[in-house]
């Protein structure tokens, strides 16, 4: 069979190439393409049904992203070893293609869709995630699915040399200050995703400006490939009933009605707000003709349109908010922190109908997330995990785990408060950030970073500093050219926007941005003043902040677990874990601690974990005794570990044993060890001899006891059998003569 793939190629400006392919594989596809770069290679398709469900008034697009361990040459761990779901890395790339992608469809498009995208090869030096998209796109480019542009996003990183680099490899990233993913369209900007570290606004704008001029060279290439493949026309597809004259007469009924709610303080409350819309459109319902057919789902369709120009009209006509607020006003904010008082750290963050209740736990190494994908694999000491339980906003759900968006979320806020956290070789602990949701009305993610931030200082984390979150959106009109831009959104604000857009920071700059735009046309100009307003609010919500707790506690809670890393040379490394791990395992169970040694850059990096503090300094005393080389004519407390014929070992350092002569027992002379000691007593010893050449030890207790009168020692050789003793009076004379030794301590 004769194949004539179509291949275009781009060129980036260090002279990387990315290309894309189709016409090669999976053929049955409404369209397929392989985008290649470096050896890292995706294959993207794109399933679209003919038909649309009955009622089906949304578009049902679903966007899956595996990463092949194949293509990395690696097996999955675990028992199946084949992949199975998707893993939360997997998640949010889904995610990222969904959000840029889902706005190119037209909004009467309905039918089911589905994306795949697969790494096929994986390419060290290349990221992946960064390609996703434009494959996605390039699918649909080539495949007869209707969509209104074509897109394409890049990653885009600034290195320590302060110059811009698009799709770069995973070591400049680590090294970068800006590390943003940019979905966008060849005229718009509709998606932003990154991490920062305390970068400026004006550096954010920039670097949006670079990303955006690489994408337009992706879209034009998916345009050119469309017109190689003759998939400029698209197909035609069922139209979503509509009813223009029923449209107008809802829109002329309800608008006045719900234009009076929202310019109604009685309205500034969610859940008030929420009945009286209830209330207008059930009455209207109710008093439907029986004798006639309607269209509930249509009816509804139309009656939130009305709802929603009459709340965007009341913003851009009065200035204010549906809850009374000016544009740029933060809502009440209250904090309570070290509420629970068995956690390590908490913290309660309410900014209006909004509450996030947030634990900081820590763990030990051996509590580190492992991680293992086809790309990534290692492990993680910091962990956030963001719950969104269906009561925070008074509905009944069932509870099956958490969603992509409750990832994502949770990922936005690790993303905010990892820069401030202290580095792993200064930190040895395992940090565990939980934020479960109480109440929401909008921002809970954005909640959840200003109280993750807070419970962390209040779990004693020494962190650079302190990290609050804004959300903010815009209600904006293209006919009149008006805009709103508004600060700590409601949900409603949300759903009825134009833009959300979170930003989070220190008091010195931004640490993480996530942005999604739904119209086009939004300036820089605008975008520029958008995030002006936020850095007001920012630094506004950090004052609220630090009213509650304005740094780290100096200490940790009393029933926190306790640690203490140091270094011990590599040759100490053997000693300290023992034949078998005995000597470890010994620590460990004698002082209730967890002792982790692993060998860093030549040296032995010891680790303890204790419940508490006592028992941490027995376990590092323990340690230092190991890794301190012994001092002669140092007094030591020993125990007895064997008796022998001609004397005992004792350990008189923890795996130190030394030699007790039975000459250097007492001054008196001693026939045999026979009930002179016994395993396990405790006798203080002195350190008198290191041999040079073996490294044994030689130590005495009789110089520690107050030398007998008329004591006369006639050793010859010091380490021999013991042959002084008392000096007896004149021949005959009624001297002592020897006593009887007292054989025991």
């Amino acid at each position: 069979m004769q194949l004539n793939p179509i291949i275009k190629t781009i060129e980036l400006e260090d002279g990387r190439t990315i290309s894309v392919e189709t016409g090669r594989l999976a053929k049955q596809a409404d369209g397929a393409v392989v985008v290649r770069m470096g050896k890292t290679m995706l294959l993207a398709t794109v399933v679209s049904n003919k038909d649309i469900r009955d009622g089906m008034n949304f578009l049902p697009m679903s966007v899956e992203y595996q990463e092949k361990f194949a293509a990395a040459g690696k097996i999955p761990g675990g028992f199946i070893k084949r992949e199975g779901r998707l893993s939360e890395h997997e998640i949010l790339v889904c995610r990222l293609v969904d959000r840029a992608l889902r706005p190119l469809f037209p909004d009467d498009f309905h039918a089911e869709t589905q994306i795949n995208i697969s790494l096929i090869s994986a390419d060290e030096q290349v990221p992946p995630d960064a390609l996703a998209a434009f494959a996605a796109s390039a699918a649909l480019a080539v495949s007869d699915v209707p969509i209104t542009d074509y897109l394409s996003e890049v990653r885009l990183v600034r290195n320590a040399e302060g110059k811009f680099i698009i799709n770069p490899d995973y070591k400049t990233i680590a090294e970068s200050d800006l590390d943003i993913i940019v979905g966008a369209t060849y005229d718009n900007i509709t998606m932003v995703e990154g991490s920062l570290k305390e970068v400026q606004e004006e550096d954010l704008l920039e670097a949006l400006k670079v990303a955006h001029e690489a994408i337009k060279v992706q879209c034009l290439l998916q345009k050119e490939l469309a017109e190689a493949t003759g998939k400029t026309q698209k197909r035609d597809y069922d139209k979503y009933e509509t009813d223009p004259e029923l449209a107008q007469k809802i829109m002329d009924e309800f608008y006045p009605k719900f234009y009076a709610i929202v310019s109604s303080p009685e309205a500034h409350d969610k859940a008030t707000r929420s009945e009286m819309f209830k209330k207008v459109k059930q009455e209207y319902i109710d008093n439907l003709p029986e004798d006639e057919e309607h269209n509930l789902s249509l009816i509804s369709e139309y009656i939130g349109k009305a709802h929603k120009k009459a709340a965007r009209d009341l913003v851009l006509k009065t200035r204010t908010r549906l809850d009374g607020r000016a544009l740029d006003e933060i809502r009440p904010i209250w904090v309570d922190v070290d509420y629970l008082p068995s956690a390590h750290g908490s913290a309660v963050f309410t900014r209006g109908e909004t509450q996030a209740l947030t634990t900081v736990t820590l763990g030990t190494k051996l509590d580190e997330q492992m991680i293992d994908g086809a790309v990534i694999s290692g492990s993680s000491r910091f962990i956030l995990h963001y719950n969104f339980p269906a009561f925070s906003t008074g509905e009944v759900r069932p509870n099956r785990g958490p969603g992509r968006r409750e990832i994502g979320h949770g990922n936005l806020a690790a993303r905010a408060l990892r820069f401030a956290l202290p580095p792993d070789d200064e930190n040895p602990y395992t940090v565990r950030v939980v934020s479960d949701i109480l109440e929401s009305n909008g921002s809970s993610s954005m909640a959840t970073v200003c109280a993750g931030s807070l419970a962390l200082m209040d779990a004693g984390i020494p962190v650079k500093a302190a990290v609050s979150g804004i959300a903010m959106g815009m209600i904006s009109d293209a006919e009149t050219g008006q805009y709103a831009i508004l600060s700590d959104i409601l949900g409603d604000e949300d759903h009825l926007g134009d833009m959300d857009f979170k930003i989070t920071g220190t008091a010195d700059g931004i640490t993480a941005c996530q942005m999604d735009i739904k119209v086009d046309g939004l300036s820089y100009e605008v975008l520029k003043e958008a995030l002006e307003q936020a850095k007001r609010g920012r630094l506004h919500i950090l004052g609220e902040m630090n009213k509650a707790l304005d740094k780290p506690r100096e200490d940790m809670k009393e029933h926190a677990p306790r640690s203490v890393k140091f270094e011990v040379e590599r040759e100490f490394i053997g000693a300290i874990i023992g034949q078998g791990g005995k000597v470890i395992q010994e620590i460990q169970r004698t002082t209730g601690t967890t002792v982790i040694i692993e060998e860093i850059n030549n040296k032995g990096v010891v680790t303890i974990f204790a419940n508490d503090k006592p028992s941490m300094e027995a376990a590092h005393n323990t340690i230092k005794e190991i890794i301190t080389p012994p001092e002669v004519d140092k007094v030591y407390e020993g125990v007895v570990k064997t008796i022998t014929e001609f004397g005992a070992f004792i350990e008189f350092m923890k795996g130190k044993e030394g030699l007790l002569h039975i000459s250097e027992i007492t001054w008196e002379r001693l026939e045999s060890m026979d009930g002179v000691m016994e395993v396990g007593e405790e006798v203080q010893v002195k350190l008198i001899e290191v041999d040079e050449r073996s490294g044994k030890f030689r130590l005495s207790r009789k110089v520690l006891l107050p030398r007998p009168e008329g004591y006369e020692d006639r050793s010859s050789n010091r380490g021999g059998g013991g042959s002084g003793g008392f000096r007896r009076g004149g021949s005959g004379g009624s001297g002592g003569g020897n006593r009887r030794p007292n054989n025991r301590r």
